[in-house]
């Protein structure tokens, strides 16, 4: 009988996982639908993804996170999970649909959802009371952006990290590359074969100097 019960409990368990994996689903395909030229996939990053780009953070002195097109949160539980206790993570994203299911759904202080754009990372990051950020990380699409967007992303982030941090992007083409490389010295290159589709990965060094 106690076999049968753990064996029960087990299949809820899964029952409930492949539930809220369905309505994560349902949240961001709709977001995608809505507004496709801003979002880079109408399905979740894999753990291979999210594992592998946040590979060269280094946690112990990230004290803010910044992320472009959370979507859904595939990265912020995981970046929350390794952040240290008094940091803390921005997202921004132009589609409110998501920023609602994030801050309905992901409740630690250190989490902060803003509606609004990329481009005005310099002004959202000092509102939340901090000079720089240490990392910030972008899944948005750069070859859809509406016509002088991507550069200015490029440009505000290169100004908003701090030097010696990094501009983490995974995109499905390399157009990102042609407008991270006047404003990043060092360019790292990755490629991540379990995603669908599979994705081309970038890590933009900012100078210590």
């Amino acid at each position: 009988m106690k076999s049968k019960g753990a064996t029960l409990g087990s299949k809820g368990g899964l029952r409930d996982r492949l539930a809220l994996y369905g309505a994560q689903c349902s949240v961001f395909f709709r977001g995608f639908m809505e507004h496709p030229r801003m979002v880079g996939s109408i399905i979740p990053s894999s753990r291979f993804t999210v594992r592998r780009m946040l590979e060269p953070v280094d946690w112990r002195e990230t004290k803010l996170f910044v992320e472009y097109g959370p979507g859904i949160g595939t990265f912020c539980r995981p970046v929350l999970d390794r952040l240290r206790g008094d940091g803390a993570l921005i997202v921004i994203d132009t589609n409110p649909i998501y920023i609602d299911y994030l801050r309905k759904t992901i409740r630690d202080p250190r989490f902060h959802a803003v509606l609004g754009s990329a481009e005005d990372v310099e002004r959202i990051v000092a509102e939340h009371g901090f000079e720089h950020a240490d990392y910030v990380l972008s899944g948005l699409p750069f070859s859809t952006l509406p016509s002088g967007v991507a550069p200015a992303i490029a440009a505000a982030t290169h100004r908003v990290i701090r030097p010696g941090g990094a501009f983490l992007v995974y995109q499905f083409t390399a157009a990102c590359r042609d407008f991270m490389a006047p404003h990043f010295d060092r360019i790292d290159q990755g490629f991540e074969w379990l995603n669908i589709l599979p994705c081309k990965l970038f890590w933009g060094w900012k100078s210590k100097e």
